[in-house]
C-alpha cells in the first residue's frame, strides 16, 4: 500500500524539482528521502523520476502518475477538513437518565438550552430515581446524587458540594411549629422518598462536634422525589432533599429551610458514564453547563 508521506515527497519533489529540496521542506534526511522514493517506485514497478548528480526530471511515467498523487493528496486534505469540521460541529443523539426532580424543573429548561445552542443536536431523556443500570438501558451518560456503588462506572463531578437541606413550608410550620432540635424532628410528619431502592429514613446531620443521625418517619413516601417536594409545597410536612432542587422554593419563600446552624449530608450530582469513551463532544459540553448553573445555585444558598 503507498504510504501517503510516500506520495507527499513526490509531488514536493516534483515541484521543487530536487529531491533533496523536498527533503528538507519536509525536514527528513537526504538517505530517507531517497528511501521513500525508492519504496513508492517498487509499490508501482515504474521509474518515477530521473535523477543525476545535479538535475532531476519527471519520466514519462512519472508526469502521468503526478496527477493522480496530487488528486489522492487533495481528497485526503479534504477528508481531513471535512473530519475535523464534523468534530467541531455538536450532533448526534444524546441520551441521557436524571432524577425526577432535577430533571423535571431544572434539566429540562438547561437541556432546551443547550439544544437551541446547538441545533443539530437530539436529546432522549429518561426521568427517574431508581439507579439506571448503564449496561442495559438506552442512555449514554446518567445523572446521580451521591457516589456509585459500582465502582466500574466513571463518575465526573458536576456539583461536588450539593448537600440536602431540611426545609417545610410556611403553612405546615404555621399549623405544627417549627422544631427548634433534631430530636424534635420525632414529632412532626417526614417526607420521605425513595433512596437506591430503600425508603430515605435515617437522616444525617453534623452540629460542629459530631455526626448525628436519626430515623424519621411520616405517612407519606414516593419513589419520585418530585412529589415528596409538591407534597411539602402543600404542606404536608418536612422534607430533606438536595439544595438543587429545592432553592428556587427557598429563595421565593414557597419553603423555609430548618436548623440552618447544622451542616446537612452531603448529595453531590454527578456524571456517570461506563466508559471514557463515553464523554463525547456534547457530554463534554453539557457538562461544563450544568457545572455553570449548578455553582450559580450553589452560591445562593444561605449560609
Amino acid at each position: 500500500m503507498l504510504r501517503f508521506d510516500d506520495l507527499q515527497l513526490f509531488v514536493r519533489a516534483a515541484d521543487l524539482g530536487s529531491l533533496s529540496a523536498a527533503a528538507r521542506v519536509m525536514d527528513l534526511s537526504p538517505a530517507v528521502a531517497s528511501a521513500a522514493l525508492k519504496r513508492i517506485e517498487h509499490h508501482l514497478g515504474a521509474r518515477l523520476l530521473a535523477r543525476s548528480t545535479r538535475s532531476l526530471r519527471l519520466t514519462a511515467e512519472g508526469e502521468g502518475f503526478l496527477e493522480y498523487a496530487r488528486a489522492a493528496l487533495g481528497n485526503l486534505d479534504e477528508g481531513r477538513r471535512l473530519l475535523a469540521s464534523g468534530q467541531d460541529q455538536v450532533s448526534g443523539v444524546l441520551q441521557l437518565s436524571a432524577p425526577s426532580d432535577f430533571g423535571r424543573n431544572l434539566l429540562l429548561p438547561w437541556l432546551d438550552e443547550f439544544q437551541r445552542e446547538h441545533p443539530k443536536l437530539s436529546v432522549r431523556l429518561l426521568l427517574g430515581d431508581r439507579i439506571a443500570d448503564l449496561f442495559r438501558q438506552p442512555v449514554d451518560i446518567a445523572l446521580r446524587y451521591g457516589e456509585p456503588e459500582d465502582s466500574s462506572l466513571v463518575a465526573l463531578p458536576v456539583a461536588p458540594d450539593n448537600r440536602r437541606v431540611l426545609c417545610a413550608a410556611p403553612g405546615y410550620l404555621a399549623r405544627h411549629g417549627e422544631p427548634r432540635q433534631l430530636e424534635q424532628l420525632a414529632q412532626h410528619n417526614c417526607l420521605l422518598y425513595m433512596l437506591d431502592s430503600r425508603a430515605h429514613d435515617l437522616w444525617s446531620f453534623h452540629d460542629g462536634k459530631r455526626e448525628v443521625s436519626l430515623s424519621v418517619s411520616g405517612d407519606r413516601l414516593s419513589d419520585d422525589a418530585d412529589v415528596v417536594r409538591r407534597w411539602a409545597l402543600a404542606g404536608a410536612g418536612i422534607v430533606y432533599k438536595s439544595w438543587l432542587d429545592v432553592a428556587a422554593d427557598v429563595l421565593e419563600g414557597r419553603l423555609q429551610v430548618l436548623l440552618p446552624e447544622l451542616t446537612c449530608e452531603r448529595a453531590s450530582l454527578n456524571l456517570l458514564c461506563t466508559h471514557r469513551a463515553h464523554l463525547s463532544k456534547p457530554v463534554k459540553l453539557l457538562r461544563d453547563l450544568l457545572q455553570r448553573r449548578c455553582a450559580e445555585i450553589s452560591a445562593r444558598r444561605p449560609v
